[in-house]
């Protein structure tokens, strides 16, 4: 098992790590709206979370030398599902080759975000 860790996406707190390795396998945290380089949150508005949530997931996952498209499944979590097709827009604009995927309603998350993302990607 190997810690992934980038400066280029928003710190872990103490109690998880922002990925981990493991056999071909990275399992990414979810990532929610935090801009690594203020950390602070990016404008309050759906789609602004979404893509800043892409771009931790991308910065994670370039820390262990993968892409994208090497990703094979994706949870989605959203405070309200109402913004279902607003994520959905960013989502294929990066996840047009369909991995997986779970999305689910939930009553709260972290820094009051909308929408929070995690991800598994396999090393090839």
């Amino acid at each position: 098992m190997q810690i992934i860790k980038t400066d280029n996406a928003p710190k872990a707190c103490w109690a998880y790590s922002q990925a981990i390795k493991t056999w071909n396998l990275i399992f990414c945290a979810g990532q929610i709206w935090l801009d690594p380089l203020t950390d602070k949150l990016v404008e309050w508005w759906t789609k602004n979370e979404a893509l800043q949530v892409m771009k931790n997931i991308s910065e994670v996952l370039k820390e262990a030398d993968l892409h994208i498209s090497d990703v094979v499944k994706t949870t989605i979590f959203l405070a309200d599902i109402g913004d279902w097709a607003i994520v959905n827009e960013v989502y294929w604009e990066y996840f047009s080759h369909k991995p997986a995927r779970s999305t689910v309603a939930v009553s709260w998350l972290p820094a009051w975000a909308k929408v929070e993302i995690e991800v598994i990607a396999e090393i090839t």
